[in-house]
């Protein structure tokens, strides 16, 4: 389905997730589109309680809409910076397919950088969230640059950007409150500094396209407060040899039948 933006000649789709249990607005051939990464950030909230997570940096809203439409006491609120993806998160909650999660979800213009009374001010509050989940921006500033300006700010790192993001996280969590995010292998070392001693229990899942390739995502665990001992998971691989089809374990996660629990603590 598509329609187009008022006032733009932007081509929006309107795209099923977990089989059609949530639905997402988004732009065609412009920002970041949502897909396979989202998911697997969204399965690592595991709970059977109820739980009130922090998508940072939302985008359109596609992890933070999974975790409300696989966890039915999930309450979940969106920070994104970019007004234009604001509104499409904002459009998303109001299809008709989305009813049954919309009560459940809150949408935020909020930059994730800000620190003390202003970084409260807009909503992420100290102490508040049992989980926070994070897809930042991957690409270094350095790398080739795309004229799409929506899509360079949902891609392009900044200098310091995982100790901002880290940093706000460890803030906004409640003691004990686990902290999940997807990114690129070679940031490894950085997340590590940034967690420090706001996080323990580090848990790092590397992800490979397949069985012999070299891993093309990680994702990393911590609970605040935790002292306990960093843990290299076995690796998560995305297609049988020599086939493009999802394995049933990353299948289940893709479509909301399954989360990825942490090996040591739920939370």
């Amino acid at each position: 389905m598509t329609a187009s933006d008022v006032g733009r000649s932007v081509t929006v789709t309107v795209d099923a997730f977990h089989r059609g249990r949530f639905y997402l607005k988004q732009p065609k051939g412009r920002g970041h589109r949502a897909g396979m990464d989202a998911m697997l950030l969204a399965a690592m909230v595991d709970a059977d309680r109820p739980v009130h997570v922090a998508d940072l940096g939302a985008g359109a809203g596609a992890a933070g809409l999974a975790v409300a439409a696989r966890l039915p006491e999930a309450r979940v609120q969106l920070f994104e910076i970019s007004e234009e993806m604001v509104g499409y998160a904002h459009q998303s909650l109001a299809l008709p397919q989305n009813a049954d999660i919309a009560s459940r979800v809150s949408i935020s213009h909020a930059d994730v950088m800000l620190k003390g009374s202003a970084r409260n001010a807009a909503g992420l509050k100290d102490d508040c969230f049992d989980h926070v989940i994070m897809n930042p921006p991957f690409n270094d500033a350095s790398d080739r640059r795309t004229p799409d300006t929506l899509r360079q700010t949902a891609h392009s790192m900044n200098e310091g950007l995982f100790e901002g993001w880290i940093r706000t996280a460890g803030a906004i969590l409640k003691p004990g409150g686990q902290l999940s995010l997807i990114a690129r292998p070679e940031s490894i070392a950085e997340i590590i500094a940034a967690c420090g001693r706001r996080f323990g229990g580090l848990e790092i899942t590397p992800v490979h396209p397949h069985a012999g390739e070299n891993a093309f995502r990680v994702l990393v665990s911590g609970i605040k407060g935790s002292r306990a001992r960093l843990v290299m998971r076995a690796p998560l691989v995305m297609h049988a040899s020599g086939s493009h089809a999802f394995l049933s374990e990353v299948d289940d996660m893709n479509n909301g039948r399954a989360a990825y629990s942490r090996a040591s603590r739920r939370i």
